[in-house]
């Protein structure tokens, strides 16, 4: 069996359902676009800094605060030579980490300050992607990448957003979400876009149970037909530990673990905002060990400083976790994929399972 350190992860065939795009440039990428476009407001003038800038800053235990750190890359992202060469870094380093299918998520409604339409946004996004892809490819390192759109949960241009997925979802999106503050913006908020999409037969996923506990989960799920939990950490709020020791589920986390819901777990950044104090008290393994369809996930590598690879390690470091735990948990994402089914079983069988087997000996 394979040592089960950081570069052995790496050699791991991932699957990745939650990732920010504007929350995973490279910082040296940032300075450059920055000044390229003559936005001079970034806090540091140096790659080191600028990371080291955006870890700290988001370690605020707050998630209004941790989402603030995002107006500097929004601002670099404003351009088509800026959002095609962010999509396009962003396919390169997901492959390099071994990342063989993400869904990469963004808000096209913030990248309009120069001009842009949002169809224009999608397409150097995909173009983007499309060359990350290939690049990548050409290095040994296959990956495919589908794309969410999102629509900020304060704003109301959810139903617009929800459209824009449809009208792009043949050529490389495959689904919709709502992101932003959770506290008094609703999932329900947004009935319009999510009936839209369940109308049209399209999969969406929603931020609830991150910042905000039960209601959030409840509406999204119960109101809103949520095909997945954006965090979803919050759901340990319905899970009691009995005086025998042993977790009792209420209703909602029953239904949610009945349903195989997926969690889109994100372990560090959970701790950033607050939605757990420490890794060592991340709720992860106890949802796993119920076998609620738990999957790992990066949110922001550049405000986390963190790639899947090290999500892995540090869920390993902390739980115990070995390779047969880390592929149950990369198969329950690449069964929660919004892709066709054939496309999810194509890659469990033929990528992921065959990737674990090299390693597991």
């Amino acid at each position: 069996m394979t040592a089960l350190d950081l570069s052995a992860l790496r050699r791991a065939p991932k699957v990745l359902l939650h990732d920010h795009l504007d929350g995973g440039l490279r910082p040296e990428t940032v300075l450059e676009l920055a000044r390229d476009c003559g936005y001079d407001a970034l806090p540091a003038d140096t790659a080191p800094a600028l990371a080291k800038w955006f870890r700290e800053a988001a370690d605020s235990g707050s998630l209004e605060r941790y989402l603030e750190t995002f107006a500097h890359t929004v601002a670099v992202m404003q351009t088509p030579a800026g959002l095609e060469r962010v999509a396009r870094e962003c396919a390169e380093d997901l492959a390099a980490d071994g990342v063989v299918y993400a869904e990469v998520r963004f808000a096209p409604e913030q990248h309009l300050e120069e001009g842009l339409t949002l169809d224009e946004v999608v397409e150097q996004v995909l173009l983007g992607f499309e060359a990350g892809e290939s690049a990548a490819e050409v290095r040994g390192q296959n990956i495919r990448i589908g794309v969410l759109l999102t629509a900020m949960r304060h704003a109301a241009r959810s139903r617009e957003i929800a459209e824009l997925a449809i009208r792009f979802r043949d050529r490389g999106v495959v689904g919709f979400d709502i992101a932003g503050a959770e506290a008094g913006n609703p999932p329900s908020r947004h009935l319009d876009a999510f009936e839209y999409m369940r109308g049209s037969n399209a999969h969406f996923t929603i931020h609830a149970g991150e910042a905000f506990g039960l209601p959030s989960i409840h509406e999204a799920i119960a109101f809103c037909g949520t095909d997945r939990l954006g965090h979803g950490v919050r759901i340990t709020d319905d899970i009691t530990i009995g005086d025998d020791g042993v977790p009792v589920l209420g209703k909602l986390a029953n239904y949610v673990r009945d349903k195989r819901i997926p969690l889109e777990l994100c372990p560090s950044s959970n701790v950033q905002t607050g939605a757990v104090d420490a890794l060592e008290n991340h709720p992860f393994d106890l949802l796993a060990r119920l076998r609620f369809r738990v999957t790992v996930n990066t949110d922001n590598r550049l405000m986390s400083d963190t790639s899947m690879s090290q999500e892995m390690l540090r869920l390993v470091e902390t739980f115990g976790y070995g390779w047969t735990d880390l592929e149950r948990y990369t198969i329950n994402a690449m069964k929660s994929a919004f892709i066709p089914f054939d496309q999810r079983l194509q890659l469990i069988d033929e990528v992921i399972k065959p990737g674990f087997a090299v390693l597991v000996g």
